[in-house]
């Protein structure tokens, strides 16, 4: 049996590309805040207020994530949970003074990352990639909760 080339397979691409981007992640943004936490304090300064489950809607990750970056920003001193004055049972996150600094900082360095990190690619490269793995991540989203279980082929 030959052996799979590995080139052809997402599964082993995405994986790479997640280890060059934990690797300039950690070494050209911040070794203590991590990129879903990033994610999470860049939620909360384009949406002030909302609670824990729609900001791991909106950046993608499980009820069980989503807690525990929620407790270690705010053990970090970097969110605050609010009473929701209409539903006593919903807490809202806002970012602390030390909270939005710390966005502000990363924002700068985030930048940066990623310009080293696209790098190879001409600025009509870069159009293309964000346009296929946006759409390749978005249809993967979708896998989470299918309608109908998957079947794997035959």
């Amino acid at each position: 049996m030959a052996a799979a080339d590995l080139t052809t397979h997402p599964g082993h691409l995405a994986r790479r590309l997640q280890q060059a981007h934990y690797l300039l992640w950690n070494t050209m943004v911040s070794e203590e805040i991590t990129s879903p936490q990033f994610a999470v304090l860049n939620t909360l300064v384009a949406e002030p207020g909302l609670d824990q489950r729609t900001v791991g809607e909106r950046v993608g990750l499980d009820r069980s994530t989503i807690a525990e970056v929620i407790s270690r920003l705010g053990r970090r001193g970097l969110l605050d949970k609010v009473r929701d004055p209409q539903d006593g049972r919903r807490f809202l996150l806002r970012l602390t003074d030390e909270g939005v600094r710390t966005h502000r900082k990363l924002t700068v360095r985030t930048a940066r990352m990623n310009q080293v990190f696209l790098a190879p690619l001409t600025p009509e490269e870069r159009t293309v990639f964000f346009d296929l793995i946006r759409r390749v991540a978005d249809a993967a989203e979708g896998l989470r909760n299918p309608e109908e279980p998957l079947v794997a082929p035959r």
